[in-house]
């Protein structure tokens, strides 16, 4: 894993989006498709933005899955990341080729449907983040490392649900779901390629936690740790906490 570390997150949306990109071409160059999983939320937002101006992607030729969806929630809601992707990433590139999760109706059903497809071939690249109590996509603590299922329903713990009031998803923290349906960690590792968006001072704890304490479910995203092609970008706000020492920290200008 390396770590990254930028003046501000615009700086650091950038980098991401510039290697994000990079490999997206490179492996529609090498295969004619790139698979890639996409991550939603208040961090990725300047990320998206910067990936969506890149040039010279065949997006035609881009296959999508996400991460997670709130159970119940209607596509129309403003805090689906159905819509969300929809909203900033699908719609603005014209990426005709993506499976969005639909955590309303037959949920058995919509697990089984996503997992077949996301295990048709390898994932390219993934991008994902760091929640503030330290999940990674909807896996909260203790997460579950050992599962080898695609996709799960999982219970969202007080501290994500408080996140996502504050963010300004919803009107109230009553009003946030206590459960969704969320990749589980075992398949975030599968793909060749991750790269983790964690800008923000909100998010310093975590990526202390995660980065240079102990590898456990209590602190889900520091299984990222034992991926050899991980890059985490940080500004200097989330890195704060982190000591000089970290691993392979780099200083970006």
């Amino acid at each position: 894993m390396k770590i990254e570390i930028y003046p501000d997150k615009l700086a650091l949306a950038r980098a991401a989006a510039n290697d994000a990109a990079n490999t997206i071409r490179i492996a529609i160059q090498k295969q004619g498709l790139a698979r890639i999983i996409a991550a939603t939320g208040a961090s990725q937002f300047e990320f998206l933005d910067e990936l969506t101006k890149a040039s010279d992607i065949d997006w035609a030729n881009v296959e999508m899955f996400h991460l997670d969806e709130y159970l119940g929630m209607p596509a129309s809601h403003p805090a689906s990341f159905r819509r969300y992707l929809r909203e900033r990433l699908i719609d603005k590139v014209g990426i005709t080729r993506f499976y969005l999760l639909d955590g309303q109706g037959d949920l058995a059903k919509a697990i089984s449907e996503m997992s077949a497809e996301i295990r048709k071939s390898p994932i390219d690249v993934a991008f994902v983040g760091v929640g503030e109590n330290g999940h990674l996509a909807f896996n909260d603590p203790p997460a579950d490392f050992n599962t080898e299922k695609a996709y799960i329903v999982v219970d969202l713990d007080e501290a994500c649900r408080r996140q996502q009031f504050g963010e300004g998803w919803f009107r109230r923290v009553e009003d946030v779901p206590h459960r969704a349906i969320s990749i589980t960690i075992r398949q975030i590792l599968k793909a060749k390629q991750i790269l983790c968006i964690v800008p923000d001072a909100r998010k310093a704890n975590a990526v202390a936690k995660c980065f240079q304490g102990e590898i456990s479910p209590s602190a889900p995203a520091s299984i990222l740790r034992t991926h050899p092609n991980t890059t985490v970008y940080l500004d200097k706000d989330s890195a704060a906490l982190l000591k000089p020492q970290v691993g392979e920290t780099a200083e970006a200008q």
